[in-house]
């Protein structure tokens, strides 16, 4: 099969990426499907008051950047109450935060930044502590998306790390990443972030925004596969191909494999100019490194828009054993409702 996959389409596993600190930091910007967010494109669902109320105090932390007015002849101007440096969007899948957070960014001086929290790990991970706050030291805002409570490790390490830029004048965004059927629909995690940040918990402002995920996604349902019916994946690649797509065919073991090998900050170079991936031979992970790896690799193939074929065990049952149980059940949740979306024949 190596050898058909090889005849049919490259694969990501001959791809080996480096990249620059400057071209890591480039790569922090908000997904393509929100290229055009704004606060104006943002429609609150009205069953909801918290979404409109979360859209005007974004507007108004946007104000803050702008130059305050000299006070007239014959008049003084009216301090405004100093705004915080940083603000909480909480809430559950689907209500618009990423959303509100992109458009936040967009509206936002530079130099800034967009990425999820694992990106930013990632990338401190791969420059160091201090060579990332150098690299981040400057930046008029840093926006991060899906703000993870799951490792106490990471969350210190994060907090730490915007807690000097901030010193520095850095403003700061963030989005809990708490499910819908978490406890309290994220409340709880407000709560743990406002903790874990300790010294600078003071400096945010916490939104909750409640409602109905918009997209309605549906994690009971299954990614598309073929199965065990390798020849009609074959065909299916084979077909992408003589269309001008640019797609990869990897073996799954041989990819999970390929990814421990690379630093997830490159996982973005790893995908770059590709229309589709397709993965043969899928079968339950049951080591944790392997599955928060792909997980990493999944967010960077959505966020891409990128689709996969696949055949063998469907993708949303990719996470066997006790793993949605688990203390990473939130980032397995996440990977398998992108999984079913990113999934095609």
């Amino acid at each position: 099969m190596t050898d058909e996959r090889q005849a049919v389409a490259p694969r990501l596993t001959e791809r080996v990426p480096s990249m620059s600190a400057a071209e890591l930091a480039a790569t922090l910007v908000p997904p393509r499907q929100f290229d055009t967010a704004s606060f104006e494109s943002y429609r609150p669902d009205t069953d909801y008051p918290s979404q409109s109320e979360a859209l005007e105090k974004i507007r108004a932390f946007s104000e803050s950047w702008k130059p305050v007015k000299a006070a007239g002849l014959f008049g003084r101007s009216k301090k405004a109450p100093a705004a915080k440096p940083g603000i909480y969007l909480d809430g559950g899948f689907g209500v618009g935060k990423t959303h509100l957070l992109a458009a936040l960014w967009h509206a936002a001086p530079g130099p800034k930044y967009f990425g999820t929290f694992i990106e930013y790990t990632a990338l401190i991970g791969a420059l160091g502590y201090t060579g990332a706050v150098q690299l981040f030291t400057g930046a008029k805002f840093i926006a991060i998306d899906e703000f993870e409570l799951d490792d106490p490790g990471d969350t210190m390490l994060m907090t730490r790390f915007l807690g000097e830029l901030v010193a520095k004048g850095t403003r700061l965004a963030a989005t809990s990443n708490t499910p819908p059927n978490a406890l309290g629909e994220g409340r709880f995690a407000a709560s743990d972030f406002l903790r874990e940040i300790q010294a600078i918990a003071d400096r945010f402002d916490i939104m909750r925004i409640d409602g109905l995920d918009y997209r309605r996604r549906d994690i009971e349902g299954h990614a598309a596969s073929f199965g065990d019916d390798e020849a009609a994946l074959v065909a299916a690649v084979e077909a992408r191909v003589a269309a001008g797509e640019r797609i990869t065919f990897d073996d799954f073991g041989e990819l999970v494999h390929h990814l421990s090998t690379i630093h997830p900050s490159r996982f973005v170079k790893l995908v770059e100019g590709v229309d589709a991936i397709a993965i043969s031979h899928v079968t339950p992970l049951t080591g944790q490194a392997d599955a928060l790896r792909l997980v990493a690799f999944i967010d960077r193939v959505y966020d891409a828009q990128i689709s996969i074929l696949s055949s063998g065990t469907s993708f949303d049952e990719v996470f066997a054993g006790d793993m949605m149980n688990g203390g990473y059940r939130k980032k397995y949740l996440r990977a398998v409702s992108r999984l079913i979306a990113s999934a095609t024949l």
